[in-house]
């Protein structure tokens, strides 16, 4: 992928979805309440926006600033996975007279100093979902965040209810020593006890989130434990390509704790009936976290009125067990890279990934 390119054309669209949005949506919509009188211009910034993810979490910032009429003014910035860009793209960003910044720190404490800076300079700036350090009021306007132990409680939860003496299970994240991995990890040993034993090194299997490294660490898994009962993973789509891999090997896809995804839901609709143990739990896998920090933003920047809490807490979405909240959704007309949990509507994200 080009990210230069992508970039450009994703700061085009989501300015293209706002002015789209405003002539729209603000006619039939009452302005909310986190939405003051006072004009400014806003701008989300990403360290690294070329996946599926970011692009539907971009599109679902710009919507939710198209419904405030005194924002005059939205970009969106691409860091393009490189820490130097992203500090100076947060630096040019206010330099040029945006309002309102909402950063997305994928380097964590690296991008603080020039958050700082911004702070310091009278500017509002939101980081949110990733931790960056600092304080709020003394390096950011506020943090807005969300509660990845909760996941790991809800996964905890639904697996006790399936395996109530027990289980086997396999714990899988991103790149070593995440915060999310950890924290969730932490959620889950809340609740699940000693007869709940996990197969994978401490604290979890390593994948990075990327579905080639997913499916290697799975192939090894599955030959060094017979029974694996339960697998929880924080990104449910990126084990679409390794799950046949039981198949290959005999066995029916085990029990599955995780966020969603499109792609995850229709996989298994394809395959449930050949799987009589590939029973699905999901919890939304947060696309909507940008929302509550854009209200953030553009609360402080317009005077209107805060949200009531800084921290998203993403909720169950999908049990195959007892069909609720949801059944297992697919949507095969669209792409799999959406998110059905999101606000934003699967017609709209297909659009944002570009499908």
């Amino acid at each position: 992928m080009n990210y230069a390119s992508f970039g450009k054309g994703l700061a085009f669209a989501v300015t293209a979805a706002v002015m789209a949005l405003g002539s729209s949506t603000l006619a039939k919509a009452e302005v909310p309440s986190w939405c003051g009188p006072k004009e400014a211009s806003l701008a989300l910034l990403d360290g690294y926006g070329g996946n599926s993810w970011r692009q539907v979490t971009a599109a679902s910032g710009a919507q939710t600033a198209s419904l405030c009429p005194s924002i005059t003014k939205y970009e969106y910035v691409d860091g393009q996975g490189d820490t130097q860009k992203s500090i100076s793209d947060i630096k040019a960003t206010a330099a040029k007279g945006i309002d309102a910044l909402v950063v997305f720190g994928d380097a964590g404490p690296a991008v603080l100093p020039a958050i700082t800076q911004v702070y310091k300079s009278g500017k509002v700036i939101v980081p949110y979902r990733v931790i960056v350090g600092g304080k709020e009021g003394e390096n950011y306007s506020t943090f807005v965040g969300t509660t990845f132990v909760d996941n790991g409680v809800a996964w905890g939860n639904w697996i006790k209810e399936q395996f109530p003496n027990g289980a086997n299970l396999l714990y899988l994240s991103g790149p070593a020593g995440n915060s999310q991995g950890l924290e969730q990890l932490e959620g889950l040993k809340k609740v699940l006890g000693p007869e709940y034993k996990y197969l994978n090194p401490e604290p979890f299997d390593v994948t990075n989130w990327d579905p080639a490294l997913t499916q290697k660490v799975l192939t090894a898994e599955i030959a060094k434990n017979d029974k694996i009962d339960v697998i929880v993973s924080d990104f449910g789509p990126s084990l679409v390509g390794a799950l046949p891999l039981f198949q290959k090997s005999g066995r029916s896809i085990p029990a599955l704790a995780t966020s969603d995804g499109n792609s995850l839901g229709c996989l298994w609709h394809e395959v449930k009936d050949a799987n009589p143990d590939f029973k699905l739990f999901t919890v939304a896998t947060g696309t909507d976290n940008v929302r509550l920090a854009v209200q953030w933003a553009v609360a402080l920047a317009t005077d209107g009125k805060v949200p009531d809490t800084n921290v998203y807490v993403a909720p169950a979405f999908e049990d195959s067990a007892t069909g609720k909240p949801n059944a297992v959704q697919c949507r095969k007309d669209l792409p799999g890279a959406i998110y059905l949990s999101s606000e934003l509507p699967a017609e709209d994200q297909a659009k944002a990934v570009g499908q």
